[in-house]
């Protein structure tokens, strides 16, 4: 039998106390981190035994938006000012040839079959108080900065009418967009501000009453003739069962051409941002890895994607470390399970990711990954809530995370905002969308804005 605790069996009775208590009482449940965060990071991280609880933590950040005149805390030697402001829960940020700037305003999906009974509910004030409860925009806007003071002065609804969009990539003239559940395109032009062509659905993609992870990344090969989508899990530790799990968990790959596709990689819980690694060529993604077994579990993590390669989840994290409360366990698949690369601590919440190119905004972050780190609920204290760049050596990371971005909590640990996504723009900035302070960053050397 499966596990009876975990906040998926909340007796009734506790969860209306919970409700009603709200933080005050959700404040005294669950655990505390007992190792260092950086004991979670790196290589080899440190992964202490799961801790079970009735209630597990739940320590969410209040969003509450940036005050007037503030800014998130670049790392010494950069500046940062705001591209643009005023959007609709921007996620997600796609860089065009000629410099233009495209973000994804958008929210979750309807997902009547994932908030019903007692932990939706939960969840649902969860998500509310993290700035998650807002309707989708279902729009894609382009900024053009035309004077390079970094301040965006044409802004555009660019596509409108979308379920959800998220990824986005450019193959010739062939525009496409990951929505919620399904892989759609449109014709583009060099220039053009506005798209106002039907699209055209060329992959459907896990969606549905339930839709857990909603997001669907998108990036295209190098050479064009692919694309590659995450699809996260429909669950957090497969408790709605395998069968609503199918296609899922997963990187997929699509031939562009022939719209066929197949499942590229697996066991990957919620796989997010992507990116090729400009030395070894190699596919790279941040995974989201699962709650409710203690604040110092599991590490979320970054890792080269390996074709055909299972990486646990929901039988095991980590490598080969077994999930007990997955049931019928599955010894064959943890007997191939892939340790991933880098951990980046636990519960921080990798969304964006994004290789650095060169040397704009200082030789320290001129080889590696920054990635955009949306911030935990499930672990006491608070975890990510930055931007941190992660050095490469040699094709391989090396070394802890910098902090390239902070000064998103307050201090009485309410959220200014919260990092997703993450691009480097055409002068090599780097660019982060801040869905709660609903701002577009940009992140640049002193010397060369």
């Amino acid at each position: 039998m499966r596990s009876k605790l975990g906040f998926h069996n909340i007796p009734r009775a506790i969860a209306s106390v919970l409700i009603v208590g709200g933080s005050v009482f959700l404040a005294a449940c669950g655990d505390t981190a007992a190792l260092d965060p950086t004991a979670g990071m790196g290589a080899t991280p440190s992964l202490p035994k799961p801790v079970s609880s009735l209630i597990p933590t739940v320590n969410i950040a209040p969003a509450v938006g940036w005050p007037a005149g503030a800014m998130p805390l670049p790392m010494a030697g950069l500046a940062v000012t705001a591209l643009a402001t005023g959007l609709d829960h921007p996620r997600w940020v796609h860089v065009l040839p000629n410099g233009d700037v495209l973000v994804a305003e958008s929210n979750a999906p309807p997902k009547p079959d994932d908030g019903k009974g007692i932990k939706g509910t939960v969840m649902k004030w969860v998500m509310g108080r993290a700035g998650a409860g807002v309707p989708s925009a279902n729009r894609i806007s382009l900024l053009r900065d035309v004077d390079g003071d970094g301040k965006a002065e044409v802004r555009t609804v660019f596509l409108s009418n979308l379920n959800s969009p998220f990824g986005m990539a450019l193959i010739g003239n062939d525009f496409y967009v990951a929505t919620t559940d399904a892989v759609v395109r449109f014709p583009y032009q060099t220039g053009q501000t506005s798209i106002s062509a039907a699209p055209v659905k060329v992959l459907d993609l896990p969606g549905g009453p339930i839709n857990h992870h909603w997001t669907k990344s998108l990036i295209a090969s190098p050479d064009g003739s692919k694309l590659y989508i995450t699809v996260g899990s429909n669950s957090n530790a497969g408790e709605r069962g395998m069968e609503a799990e199918a296609g899922r968990a997963a990187i997929w790959e699509m031939d562009v051409k022939t719209g066929n596709h197949r499942i590229f990689a697996t066991g990957l819980r919620n796989p997010n941002g992507m990116g090729w690694s400009p030395e070894t060529k190699a596919l790279w993604t941040v995974v989201n890895e699962r709650d409710e077994i203690g604040s110092d579990l599991v590490p979320d993590y970054l890792t080269s994607v390996k074709d055909g390669a299972f990486y646990g989840w929901p039988y095991s994290y980590y490598g080969q470390n077994v999930d007990e409360r997955v049931k019928p366990a599955r010894p064959d698949l943890v007997a191939k399970a892939v340790s991933p690369d880098y951990a980046l601590g636990s519960h921080v919440a990798p969304l964006g990711m994004a290789f650095s190119e060169g040397n704009a905004l200082t030789p320290a972050l001129a080889s590696g990954v920054f990635v955009g780190e949306h911030g935990s609920w499930n672990r006491r204290p608070l975890s990510g809530y930055k931007v941190v760049f992660v050095p490469f050596s040699e094709g391989k990371p090396s070394g802890l995370p910098v902090d390239v971005l902070a000064g998103f909590l307050s201090s009485e640990g309410h959220a200014y905002g919260r990092p997703v996504g993450v691009a480097i723009d055409k002068r090599g900035a780097l660019l982060v969308a801040d869905d709660v302070g609903n701002v577009i960053w940009r992140v640049s050397g002193v010397a060369a804005k």
